[in-house]
């Protein structure tokens, strides 16, 4: 069989989510992924990161990491999406990528993707399920298969566990509270084996 094709489409202001998608695509390639790390266009503009040196950093540190493009999702066969709260919502530069996608979608070429999503924001319930959830019910629209975490493995029960996508919790210095390195890990292993039954089943 073919190995699972996944994208790990992230969106990060500070590096949380950099972070975590990197960890997740660390994760698939240990079992067995291909896997293409992307982020999203950003849509802050540029006099306003520069003036700011948190998000100069992130913008130094991501500046060789590919933009996602529509191609990426008709290529891959799993989705992990990775993306700060806003409010208890997702950012509008991961809903912009989102809202691209008419054209695939009226095409049906995003249906049965396996997706899964995980989200941070700075204190234990500042909306990061909500977020995993947002970014969730655009997946229920394209017709793909949701893949979460539930209640299956110890990882979940540790820090930034949850049945809904992995939530990390970050301190005003940017830096993630606790280690919630092991859910994301778990979460990518799941997302990739669930993707491998289904490619299976389709070969």
């Amino acid at each position: 069989m073919d190995k699972v094709k996944l994208a790990v489409i992230f969106y990060s202001g500070y590096g949380t989510n950099f972070k975590m998608a990197q960890w997740a695509k660390d994760e698939a390639e240990k079992s067995g992924a291909e896997v293409r790390l992307l982020k999203v266009q950003e849509l802050i503009p540029d006099e306003v990161i520069n003036a700011n040196e948190g998000l100069k950093a992130m913008k130094e540190a991501t500046k060789d990491i590919p933009v996602a493009k529509s191609d990426d999702l008709v290529w891959a066969d799993a989705l992990i999406f990775s993306a700060g709260s806003r409010f208890g919502n997702i950012p509008s530069q991961l809903k912009n990528f989102l809202d691209m996608q008419g054209g695939l979608w009226a095409q049906g070429k995003l249906a049965n993707k396996v997706v899964s999503a995980m989200s941070s924001a700075q204190n234990p319930h500042g909306g990061q399920e909500g977020t995993v959830k947002t970014i969730l019910s655009t997946m229920m629209h394209w017709g793909a298969i949701i893949v979460t975490p539930g209640f299956i493995d110890e990882a979940v029960y540790g820090a930034g566990g949850n049945p809904y996508g992995t939530s990390a919790t970050v301190a005003m210095d940017g830096s993630i509270v606790d280690n919630v390195e092991p859910a994301v890990r778990f979460q990518a292993r799941r997302t990739v084996e669930v993707a491998s039954w289904i490619k299976k089943g389709r070969e």
